[in-house]
């Protein structure tokens, strides 16, 4: 039997570019776990009493100070964080789901 050089080395590259995203996405996931409970924090806030006490302060404010930026006062930034955070669990059941079923 001939060797195949070529499929060997397709192979290797696959499986070196599989080895990559999965370390990436390990890293990704390890960002997103550490910041949990700040994201709670955060989830947390939009919609408060405070949030909207800030809201109302930074709407009053005549020295808002040099730098400060309060997108987090907008009513769609921090929501749609929240959207898309639970649309990218989702995805991660749905994906890792399939892993498991070897549906790769």
């Amino acid at each position: 039997m001939a060797l195949n050089a070529e499929r060997i080395a397709a192979m290797e590259s696959v499986m070196n570019e599989c080895s990559r995203a999965i370390g990436e996405l390990t890293e990704q996931l390890d960002r997103l776990e550490a910041l949990r409970e700040k994201m709670s924090a955060l989830f947390g806030y939009y919609g408060s009493e405070a949030w909207y006490e800030d809201r109302e302060a930074w709407d009053a404010a005549e020295d808002i100070p040099e730098g400060l930026t309060a997108g987090v006062l907008s009513e769609d930034l921090v929501y749609d964080e929240i959207v898309e955070f639970r649309e990218l669990a989702f995805r991660m059941i749905e994906s890792g789901t399939d892993v498991l079923k070897n549906r790769l």
